[in-house]
C-alpha cells in the first residue's frame, strides 16, 4: 500500500471508497419458478434481499426464493444498463448460457467494446 502517515492513509481509504461508490453490477437471479431474472445494482446482496422482502421489481413478487447464478462489475451505470437490455433482449437458453463460468464476461466484452474502424485504403493518384 506504501502508506506512510495517516494523512495519506485517510486519503487512501477516500479514494478506495469512492472507487467502490462508483461501481454497478449488472447480476441475474433463478427465481424459485425456474426463471431468470436480470437486474442492476450498486449493491447485489441488499438488491436481492429486496427482492426476496417484495420490495424489489415487481417481476420478482411471489416468485422467491432466488439464486444469484452470475454478476458482472460494470464502470458506470450506463455500462450496466446497455448490458441489462442486450441480456434481457436473449432468448431464454441463451441467458442460461451466460451463467456459464465466464460466458457473462466474454458476451459483455464483445458487446461493450467499441468497435475499430476498419483501415481505408489509400488511394494514389
Amino acid at each position: 500500500m506504501g502508506v506512510n502517515s495517516p494523512s495519506e492513509w485517510i486519503s487512501y481509504r477516500l479514494r478506495a471508497v469512492k472507487r467502490a461508490q462508483g461501481q454497478w453490477y449488472l447480476y441475474l437471479l433463478r427465481c424459485g419458478d425456474g426463471s431468470i431474472y436480470t437486474g442492476i445494482a450498486r449493491d447485489v446482496a441488499a438488491r436481492i434481499a429486496a427482492h426476496a422482502s417484495g420490495r424489489g421489481a415487481r417481476y420478482t413478487a411471489g416468485r422467491g426464493p432466488f439464486v444469484l447464478c452470475a454478476k458482472r462489475r460494470c464502470s458506470t451505470q450506463g455500462e450496466a444498463l446497455r448490458l441489462e437490455y442486450a441480456i434481457k433482449q436473449l432468448p431464454r437458453d441463451a441467458k442460461l448460457a451466460l451463467t456459464a463460468s465466464r460466458r457473462l464476461s466474454r458476451f459483455a466484452r464483445t458487446l461493450l467494446t467499441p468497435a475499430r474502424p476498419t483501415p481505408r485504403a489509400s488511394s494514389t493518384a
